[in-house]
């Protein structure tokens, strides 16, 4: 059965059930024509790979509803299952094991193979190199300050505040390929929060020991299906997700007292997140507990919040507030040094005044006030506002005029799905990435965005593209999502201003939807120097 042949049959429902009733409803906004049941299939299968839409439930759903009786019967029979009163729901609810027999032969009906998992292989050791991971002079300064704290006094922790661009990761690889050198056997951890973070992170580690090591090291990986387990003496670096580190601890405090046991140096990316209750009680093991243990904290954003100073005065003292910044005589904040010479981009801010029809009322505004961020039920308001939607899609179409690699910062995962559906409809190619997207889809959008070329990309998102992405062909972003958070507000910005000496480009344009009466910020320079006073 051909899924293009079987989706031909479908009607409006089952269309609106595929797309959503809001992608719909602002397609026929934007132009009508673009609803035609020919070009709304033809719109799926833009969206959606066609194992991608046997894989997902809801959609596999309408599919099979989609079957004529003779076609269920057939397809009942090959999967060898007894049949029941109600057959289409028995197969609706047939759980398909991967590898299995029975899933090969559920995709060979639809004449399709079966969806491959991306498979991950551990990587004990690197390879010996020539040198030539080399650091801006600005870096090695940062990376000489950071080693001096951490071979002084007690307590041994120091945060690395460098701007999103200005190379914090590479500046710290540098520091623990000194730390290793220093110490055989050594052992580093290195935590962090997402899966994109952690492998970011090996593998930049696996090409900084190939030019700067001096022997051969472990490299374990500690995150999603990978495993590890703490063993006397071991050489290297242990790269761990957060969730994993945290579920192994709740299984057995034991496994973090041997890992604390042979740690000599702990990583945090993301410093600002080192008082949360889950980082705290891995830190109070492997550091604590650990005195000449090193702690280095990783941040372009050194507080937690931007309105609660009792939070930003806390990871202050936890840090002894020893704090290395990037310090270029001449210019009062590095920021602006790392655009004039090409390692930021310039960057051209633009307010997208939204007065839509969102209202937000005194309670919303005495919730937000109360928050750390805006609430959920607020963002889910803004995202379904079509006015809002219109502008930012009219924005976007604007931006890829100019700009080849366009990022959006959506509300919602469905708002980040609705803006990826309309672009397309509107024949912009576009993606939209969240939390739902599965690893094989995720693998296949980020790498195709990442691809050099002249065409344009759009890649729309939710929660998962703030940090651990590196696409520096980036010039612009847009921020749909409206946060009080300046931290997650320079993460957003980050992803689009790398400059020319980074791979990136020399102009960035940022657009942000300012929503009436909600908090916004617009200037990275600004979001760079907004904890200084509970450090000092």
């Amino acid at each position: 059965m051909n899924l293009h042949r079987l989706l031909s049959r479908a009607d409006d429902q089952s269309l609106q059930t595929l797309l959503g009733r809001s992608v719909l409803k602002l397609i026929t906004i934007l132009d009508p024509a673009l609803t035609s049941p020919s070009k709304l299939v033809d719109l799926i299968f833009d969206l959606y790979t066609p194992q991608g839409l046997l894989a997902d439930r809801q959609t596999r759903e309408v599919l099979i509803d989609l079957l004529r009786l003779k076609e269920i019967e057939q397809l009942t029979s090959i999967l060898d299952t007894t049949a029941q009163p109600d057959i289409y729901d028995q197969i609706k609810r047939r759980r398909f094991r991967q590898g299995s027999a029975t899933e090969a032969a559920f995709y060979n009906y639809f004449e399709l193979p079966p969806p491959i998992e991306e498979k991950f292989e551990e990587t004990p050791g690197c390879r010996d190199g020539k040198t030539g991971y080399g650091l801006f002079k600005h870096q090695r300064d940062a990376a000489r300050k950071i080693q001096k704290i951490l071979a002084g006094d007690l307590p041994l922790r120091v945060v690395l505040h460098m701007p999103t661009g200005a190379g914090k990761t590479r500046t710290a690889m540098n520091i623990i390929c000194e730390h290793l050198r220093e110490r055989e056997p050594g052992f580093v951890v290195w935590l962090a929060f997402s899966e994109e973070l952690c492998e970011q992170a090996a593998t930049e580690f696996e090409k900084a020991w190939q030019h700067l090591g001096n022997r051969t090291v472990d490299v374990f990986r500690f995150w999603g299906n990978r495993n590890y387990q703490p063993a006397i003496e071991q050489d290297g670096i242990l790269i761990a997700g957060l969730a994993k580190m945290y579920s192994s601890v709740r299984r057995s405090m034991e496994f973090l007292s041997a890992l604390g046991n042979q740690t000599t140096l702990v990583i945090i990316d993301e410093a600002h997140s080192a008082i949360a209750e889950t980082y705290s009680l891995l830190l109070n093991a492997l550091v604590v507990q650990h005195p000449r243990t090193g702690l280095l904290g990783l941040t372009a954003t050194p507080g937690r919040t931007w309105a609660d100073i009792d939070a930003d005065e806390e990871l202050a003292r936890f840090f002894a507030r020893k704090k290395v910044t990037l310090e270029i005589e001449g210019y009062g904040n590095p920021v602006n040094y790392l655009i004039d010479k090409g390692y930021l981009s310039q960057v051209r801010f633009k307010p997208l005044l939204h007065e839509g029809g969102t209202e937000i009322s005194e309670t919303d505004l005495e919730k937000i006030k109360r928050s750390f961020d805006i609430p959920d039920d607020v963002l889910v308001r803004l995202a379904n506002d079509y006015l809002r939607n219109l502008a930012i899609v009219n924005e976007v179409e604007r931006l890829i005029k100019t700009h080849k690699r366009v990022i959006v910062f959506a509300a919602t995962v469905e708002h980040s799905n609705l803006l990826a559906a309309v672009l397309r409809a509107r024949e912009v190619v576009a993606d939209s990435i969240t939390s739902a997207t599965n690893t094989i889809d995720r693998t296949r959008i980020i790498e195709a965005y990442k691809q050099a070329g002249d065409s344009v990309h759009v890649l729309c998102n939710f929660g998962v593209l703030t940090t651990g992405f590196d696409a520096p062909q980036t010039s612009a972003a847009l921020i749909a999502r409206p946060t009080k958070s300046l931290v997650l507000y320079s993460q957003m910005v980050g992803r689009a201003i790398r400059g020319p000496k980074a791979g990136g480009n020399a102009i960035a344009e940022i657009v942000t939807v300012i929503d009436q009466e909600l908090p916004g910020f617009g200037d990275v320079a600004d979001a760079f120097e907004n904890w200084e006073d509970v450090w000092e």
